[in-house]
Parts: C-alpha cells; structure tokens; sequence
C-alpha cells in the first residue's frame, strides 16, 4: 500500500482500513486464544447433573467463533460414569455450551436476526463485522435467543398468576393504557393444516397477538392527550386468546396497572379483546377505537347507496357526526329504522346495529376526548406493522409458530429496551 502510494501519489483510505481491521482481527483472536488457554488446573472430579462425581478425561479441544476470528479452545474434559455423559465446565464459564459461537457473536446474531432475513444478516455480518456465518446459522442462534425470551417470559407470567402480586411503592401513574390488536403472519403448510381462513379458504396465515402497555402524563396545548416518551413496551406470541389475557395481564402488572389512577383498555371490536378486558381489567375504562367504528359507518353506507356516492358520503357524514359525538342511542335509532326488502342488506344493517349496540359505552368519545383520554389504538396498530409486520410479513417468508413466536419475543424485547438487561441478567439466570 506505501509502495502504491509513492508510485502513484494517492493512498486508498478505505484499503488501509479494511487491512488494518482484519490484521488487528487476527492479532486479536490469537491474544484471546491465548488469554483463554492459559494454564489452568483441572480438578480430579467435578459434580454431574445426575448427582455422580464426573472424573476428568483429559483435556478436549473447541473451535469458536468469535467477534475477532475462529479460535480453538482448549478445556477440561470431565466423564460420568453413571450418566455416560461428558462435559466441560469452561463452557459454561464462557457461556459456550452447546454452541460453537460466543456470546458476542450470538448477541449480533440477535440484532441482525430481529431486523432484517437471515441471509440479509447474514451478509450484514461479514460486510460490517467481518463475522463469516450462513444464513442458517443465523437463523438458529437468533431463534434460540428468542425461544429463551420467549421461556423466561413465560416463566414471569407462570409466577405473576400463581402468586399474589404485592403492591410496589412506586410513583403513582396518572393513566396507563392497554392496548391489544392480532395480524396474520404467513406460516408453512404444516402449521395452517386443517385450519379455515377468513374468507372461508384455506388459511394461509396464524395469527399474532400483540398487546401493548403505555402512559400518559400530560396533554399538548390544545387538550390532546400526549403519550409519555419511551413508556411503549410490547408482548406477543401465536397463542389462544386465554394464553394472551394471562400474558398481557402479567404485562401490565409489571408495568404499574396497581398504581395507575386511570385504567383504560382500548381496541378494536374484536370479541376476545374485550372478553380478555372483563376477565382480566374488570373496571378499567374501555374504548372502541374510533377510527374502526367510522370504518363500520362507511362499510354500511356502501352498502347502503352502492351507486349514489352523495348520497352514500352524505349518509356517512351525519352518522358520523352523532358517532363522534358518542351519541350512539340516536345512530342506532337511524339504523332501525331503515327499511329495505333486499333480506341480505337488512342482515347486514342488523349486524351494523348490534355492533354499535354492544359497544355504545365504549363509544362515548365525546366524554373520553374531554377528560383528555386517547380514543385511537394506533399505538398498537403501529406495533403490529413494527414490531411484528416489518419483519415476518415481508414477501416469500413463511414460518414455523416457533420460529415466529421466538423472532416475536426478540422484538418485543428489543423495542421495549429490554434485551440489554435480558443479555446482562441471562448467564446468571440460566
């Protein structure tokens, strides 16, 4: 490179450095391969998990990979004859059990894994950390990290049910929101077998359950209410609704549900949403996503005045009207009395009626808006487009309910600033 500078007077910047970085890489991993294989001294036994004193066999050799290059470690080697099984505690020291890769190089795995495809990762790796893996293997330590999220998850919300909670003494939140929505995700054959899809097809998706947990503090000039900075955290998974009230109730409790002076539930007029808001949120406040009730006025005004769009946005914007104003009494006394011989248009305004019907003290907007409450669930409908669409939707992708579940938990983690205590907190839990 010196020689080609003074010959030619120009000296490529981006040459040196990628040549410095990989000679510093490879100094660097041969000053770990040495750092790690220091002399150490091996105990004659050493405890098993079956109970028996495993003996020591020698030592054994292991090839990692690391941020810095593949190194080879040398380890004790321990023998059970009772179990037949052979260990080497070093691993577990290192945090390299079962694994060839260390907790660096998984941890980028991670990251990438969560973001982008494993082959995409895969590519960011090496471009940018010099880290060469397949696409597979990508694939494999991302989900592994995942499933174990998605395990002590499961682990919490298995104590949070079983225990009775203690109230903490904490700050007081002023008001605290839970907001829960599902979106498809394309899965593999095996995973939608025998399952019906919503246009009476063969499903073709497996729905996520995806809740989130936020506060407001403070309204804008105007009276809107402004949700506090970095106070979104999310959880989800492919799972039954009874599953989900367990987790999404767990969610909140951690969060300071106890501790919030307003309690408020919001969602769409899915069923199992304020199925799970009884069960689990008796008492909170519920609201109906305004934006979804204005959809079911303009679905019924189409159908309505299918080929007279003034009369059709006409309708729409009176009904509108008493909708905003949480007058839902006078919207469904408008309904009733629409008179029709078409029986499948009547079918429709009934099922248009007793949607609005069931949810009128949810509809109250009016009310909510003047004790500054939000009465959108776009939080939770942003999370379904970031945490779980931006990743597993993307076109020619097909999952395994594992896989999704675990990539859905690494998001989660990571977009409710968790993963960092996660990864701190993990080899002393494990």
């Amino acid at each position: 490179m010196f020689a080609e500078r003074r010959n030619s007077g120009v000296l490529d910047l981006e040459a040196v450095e990628q040549a410095t970085r990989d000679a510093l890489h490879q100094a660097g991993a041969r000053l770990l391969e040495t750092l790690l294989n220091e002399e150490q001294t091996a105990e004659p036994r050493q405890s098993c998990a079956c109970g028996e004193q495993a003996r020591y066999a020698g030592k054994r050799a292991k090839k990692l990979v690391t941020m810095l290059g593949t190194i080879v470690v040398e380890r004790a080697y321990y023998h059970c004859r009772r179990c037949g099984s052979g260990f080497a505690p070093r691993d577990q020291e290192l945090d390299v059990e079962a694994t060839q890769y260390s907790p660096g190089v998984r941890r980028m795995t991670a990251l990438v894994g969560s973001e982008t495809s494993f082959d995409r990762g895969r590519v960011l790796l090496d471009e940018l950390a010099a880290v060469e893996l397949t696409a597979k293997a990508v694939e494999r330590e991302a989900e592994a990290i995942g499933a174990d999220i998605a395990a002590r998850e499961q682990a919490e919300i298995a104590r949070a049910v079983q225990l009775e909670l203690a109230e903490i003494c904490m700050e007081e939140i002023p008001i605290l929101y839970v907001e829960m929505d599902g979106t498809g995700v394309p899965t593999t054959a095996a995973e939608t077998r025998g399952r019906k899809g919503k246009g009476g097809g063969p499903a073709r998706t497996r729905e996520v359950k995806l809740g989130c947990v936020f506060t407001q503090s403070s309204r804008d000039e105007r009276g809107r209410p402004l949700r506090d900075e970095d106070s979104t955290t999310y959880t989800g998974a492919i799972e039954n609704a009874a599953a989900f009230g367990r987790r999404i109730w767990s969610e909140a409790w951690r969060r300071g549900w106890s501790r919030a002076r307003k309690k408020v539930i919001l969602g769409d007029g899915a069923a199992w949403i304020w199925n799970l808001a009884h069960e689990y949120f008796p008492g909170a406040i519920e609201i109906v996503d305004l934006y979804h009730a204005r959809e079911h006025l303009w679905a019924l005004a189409s159908k309505l005045f299918p080929a007279d769009e003034k009369r059709r946005r006409g309708w729409a914007r009176r009904m509108r009207k008493k909708l905003d104003a949480g007058r839902i009494e006078q919207l469904l006394t408008t309904l009733r009395e629409i008179e029709t011989d078409d029986i499948e248009l009547a079918h429709q305004v009934a099922l248009g009626a007793l949607y609005f019907e069931r949810n009128a003290e949810r509809m109250r907007y009016h009310d909510f808006r003047r004790t500054g409450l939000f009465v959108g669930s776009g939080v939770i409908e942003a999370g379904c487009r970031t945490v779980i669409a931006s990743r597993l939707k993307r076109s020619g992708m097909f999952w395994s309910v594992r896989g999704a579940n675990a990539i859905t938990a690494l998001r989660c983690s990571r977009l409710s600033n968790r993963f960092n205590d996660y990864w701190e907190n993990r080899p002393q839990a494990a």
